[in-house]
């Protein structure tokens, strides 16, 4: 029997295929249970910068992920990144590695990747404790269960530039094959924002999110079928993004009171499960993640 497989560069590698694979809890009984991912910082940690400007100099500071989620309140108005400015022009502010890049015809000859390709490459060549976030099992499970998996990310790429990134797990052997994708958000894509309602370009990122979620549901249901025991969880590592997360599953569970709704939130070292009722959350699991008690989040 093969062990699972491990690159002495790389870390210890997923479990291979001689793991049985687990069926839907209420599958018998016509249900299925959705998987909805945000990627960054939750599924793998990457090293898309973030870049703000000097407002005087115009001089560039590149910010990780984790450290403009805990400054980004305060930029421009005080601490650290009083002096600095935001700008948020796709092709050369602030967010401009969370794009695609418009490649002449030399790039594309070269075989030039977009940004997303790029840094899931990178990561993979460090060791896999330092660019798995605290939600990888749970991703690697519906993947190889076959669950149907929602990727809904701030990003702002292709749909396609997804696939392509997280086709670079499946090809360096830490995912068993490709995710059954139900649907794939990159919310700040401009036509993903047409596509889910924003055509004046308003909206924040938490709010796209609470629209991918519903357009998810709803797919979900046209293409499988109306069935009191369908499941869904949405995991997420911003805290205001989960709570307009769970103000979004609230008012599906209004709508269909017999399915179920998870929200995860997962911090650094941890996690908490919430199940999402007509009139409040009732917490499912508060954990370490060291003492994760499962891995079927929403099975």
């Amino acid at each position: 029997m093969k062990g699972s497989k491990k690159n002495k560069n790389l870390g210890q590698l997923s479990f291979d295929m001689m793991i049985p694979k687990e069926t839907d809890r209420n599958f018998h009984l016509g249900g299925r249970s959705f998987y909805f991912f945000d990627f960054d910082d939750n599924v793998a940690f990457l090293s898309t910068p973030i870049i703000i400007f000097n407002k005087k100099s115009g001089a560039e500071v590149a910010l990780s992920s984790g450290e403009f989620a805990h400054e980004n309140k305060n930029i421009g108005l005080s601490g650290l990144y009083a002096d600095f400015y935001m700008d948020f022009n796709d092709a050369h502010g602030s967010f401009r590695h969370f794009r695609d890049k418009e490649f002449n015809p030399l790039e594309i000859r070269e075989g030039k990747k977009q940004g997303f390709v790029e840094d899931i490459l990178k990561a993979l060549k460090e060791v896999d404790t330092h660019w798995k976030a605290p939600s990888w099992e749970y991703f690697y499970h519906a993947t190889y269960n076959n669950r149907p998996v929602s990727l809904i990310t701030a990003r702002g790429h292709h749909p396609t530039t997804i696939i392509e990134g997280v086709n670079q797990l499946v090809k360096a052997g830490y995912l068993p094959n490709a995710p059954n994708y139900h649907s794939i958000y990159p919310v700040s894509n401009p036509e993903v924002r047409k596509d889910l309602g924003d055509i004046d370009f308003k909206q924040s990122v938490a709010e796209l999110k609470k629209h991918a979620i519903r357009a998810s549901v709803e797919k979900a249901i046209e293409l499988y079928g109306y069935s009191p025991f369908h499941r869904f969880g949405m995991s997420d590592d911003d805290h205001k993004n989960v709570e307009l997360i769970t103000e979004e599953m609230r008012d599906l569970k209004r709508k269909y009171p017999e399915m179920s709704f998870f929200v995860i939130e997962t911090f650094k070292d941890s996690f908490s499960k919430r199940e999402v009722l007509m009139h409040e959350t009732r917490e499912v699991i508060s954990a370490k993640e060291s003492t994760k008690p499962q891995l079927s989040l929403f099975d």
